[in-house]
């Protein structure tokens, strides 16, 4: 079987001294199990994409800049009746944060949060009484890498409403409240493969920030959690994850209960080296639906397992 495993055009946008480049790393593991893949970006015009057997959807960072684009290019891979991981319609439903409403109807805690559409108007500071809120955090429903994302109190409102109005005349926004635990306590991320919990991470951010992307200057610590909150993020896996290779729950804690921010289903980063088997955690769930797409593949891994 022939795999693309798909990545963006300047992989080393987010890659810092401290932390190693999982998605290199990721690739050699899975060449080192006698995988036939092969790095390919997402805009590469010149992939013959009909030459693949299933597309893994790795690191395609740069989408939300050239959504229009992306959205054909799954569309094509979905017409041609090409395989991809995540699936086409889960990675289609989970590129929009509009995601977080159905969620949220399902009965699973979400962050509190207000959608504003494109065209709407960020009118005044009424906002903050909405969300019972001091500070709020305001960013785009289809971005990435804390891109646009603004920070407001009402002390600073004036002075970028301007902007975030002349940016919602072009996408739609989502507003929620600032929380304090992701200062004090962190942001958790959960990593399931095949819908099976691996491992956890704490991250946060620097002093003095709210982004807690190591980019930004956040840091990473990888550590164990209560049963009950990993039981937690794995009701919104196996309610908006199936079929899928690789989730990441993000979250907070806030008295004790988890509610979430993120699910992220279409390019996480997946802390594999936080976890001595984060890698062969992966690898096994891939060999999953690999041998599902091609039952010939079968014999082959359990060679390897021999």
């Amino acid at each position: 079987m022939k795999i693309a495993y798909v990545c963006y055009n300047i992989q080393e946008k987010y890659v810092t001294p401290t932390v190693q480049d999982e998605d290199v790393l990721l690739l050699e593991f899975l060449k080192g199990k006698g995988l036939d893949i092969h790095r390919e970006v997402w805009t590469n015009q010149e992939v013959n994409w009909l030459d693949y057997d299933l597309v893994l959807i790795k690191a395609p960072w740069d989408y939300h800049e050239h959504i229009t684009d992306f959205y054909n290019w799954l569309d094509m891979l979905n017409n041609a009746s090409i395989p991809m991981l995540n699936p086409y319609e889960i990675i289609k439903w989970n590129s929009d944060k509009n995601y977080l409403k159905e969620i949220s109807d399902s009965g699973l805690s979400i962050i509190p949060t207000v959608f504003l559409e494109i065209n709407s108007v960020l009118q005044n500071a009424s906002i903050f009484q909405q969300l019972n809120s001091e500070k709020i955090i305001i960013k785009p429903c289809i971005s990435g890498g804390a891109k646009n994302t603004f920070s407001l109190t009402p002390d600073n409102f004036s002075e970028h409403q301007k902007n975030i109005n002349d940016l919602l005349k072009e996408e739609a926004f989502l507003v929620q409240p600032f929380i304090k635990e992701i200062e004090t306590e962190g942001e958790w991320s959960f990593i399931f493969f095949d819908g099976k919990y691996s491992h956890s991470v704490l991250k946060k951010p620097r002093s003095g920030d709210f982004r807690v992307q190591h980019c930004y200057g956040g840091t990473i610590h990888a550590d164990n959690i209560e049963t009950l909150h990993v039981e937690t993020a794995k009701k919104f896996v196996d309610r908006f994850a199936k079929d899928c290779l690789y989730a990441r729950v993000d979250g907070v804690m806030v008295n004790n209960e988890f509610l979430l921010m993120e699910l992220e289903l279409l390019e996480p980063f997946l802390f594999l080296s936080y976890h001595p088997n984060g890698f062969e955690n992966y690898y096994s769930a891939l060999v999953k639906f690999i041998s599902q797409i091609d039952p010939r593949s079968i014999s082959y891994f359990q060679k390897d397992k021999a």
